[in-house]
């Protein structure tokens, strides 16, 4: 067993690169890549360690890829991290979570990957029910990276692709009202436009690549607005367990594809 991992590691090392080669080669890359990453706590449980352990290990992966992705400059990455429904869980895991949250946020703040690379991070979501000190690291990490114009990084944290639209409808609606506009004359012009500009994302391109670790084959709500010509990719293994080769498969699937957007 030794020889045969012994033997499997210059093979892999091998294939990465000509993996890497080949996507580089292609020139196309994703504008903005989604990543849902789901599978920690089965990571854990097979493996047979604490569920707590699976969420590290996750986050250390969370590092890789962003290491992969300003390796090959991606210039933005949506990371979904905590749905609204993940906040419904076991208040235990959902505080634990919080406090890897307020860990990671400071980390990033003074990491020297994001500063070299002039890493703009957001988190968004809806934050109003997060812990004060959460809320309070996520929003100093936003301001500390506020002016870069490197890669944008956005934190789904607390997120929901209904609750966007909501509240993206809610805020259109207000400033509507604010202009003393009726909510007939607002319905009789609303634009998809309208909202696109309200969206957490405003501003930014839609992702035109998204990748769910796991196996599930569902989006759950991540950019449901935004994803409408987004191209998808499901690959089984848990987030923890993802590779490199994993990931530059992902885009070399990408780059096979031809995008019609409809037409």
């Amino acid at each position: 067993m030794k020889w045969r991992d012994a033997a499997a590691k210059p093979l892999y090392w091998w294939y990465a690169q000509r993996l890497e080669r080949e996507v580089k080669a292609h020139a196309r890359l994703p504008q903005h890549l989604g990543l849902i990453l789901d599978g920690n706590r089965r990571f854990a449980r097979v493996a047979g360690m604490q569920r707590e352990l699976g969420y590290e290990f996750g986050i250390d992966k969370a590092h890789e890829v962003l290491q992969w992705c300003l390796e090959l400059g991606i210039p933005v990455a949506t990371i979904w991290v905590l749905s609204t429904d993940n906040v419904k869980r076991d208040p235990d895991e959902v505080a634990h979570l919080m406090t890897l949250f307020e860990r990671e946020a400071r980390k990033l703040a003074v990491d020297k990957r994001i500063h070299a690379n002039r890493v703009r991070v957001r988190a968004i979501g809806q934050h109003q029910d997060f812990p004060g000190n959460v809320t309070q690291a996520l929003s100093e990490l936003e301001e500390k990276t506020r002016h870069y114009d490197g890669m944008l990084l956005n934190i789904a944290v607390g997120y929901g692709g209904r609750e966007e639209i909501v509240d993206a409808v809610k805020a259109h609606l207000s400033s509507q009202s604010e202009a003393g506009r009726s909510v007939a004359e607002v319905a009789a012009e609303l634009h998809p436009d309208h909202l696109s500009a309200r969206m957490y994302t405003a501003g930014v391109p839609d992702p035109d690549f998204i990748i769910r670790t796991s196996g599930e084959i569902r989006l759950s709500g991540f950019m449901l607005w935004q994803s409408v010509y987004s191209e998808f990719y499901f690959c089984d293994v848990y987030w923890p367990g993802f590779r490199r080769v994993d990931f530059l498969r992902a885009l070399r699937d990408f780059q096979d594809r031809k995008r019609r957007f409809g037409k």
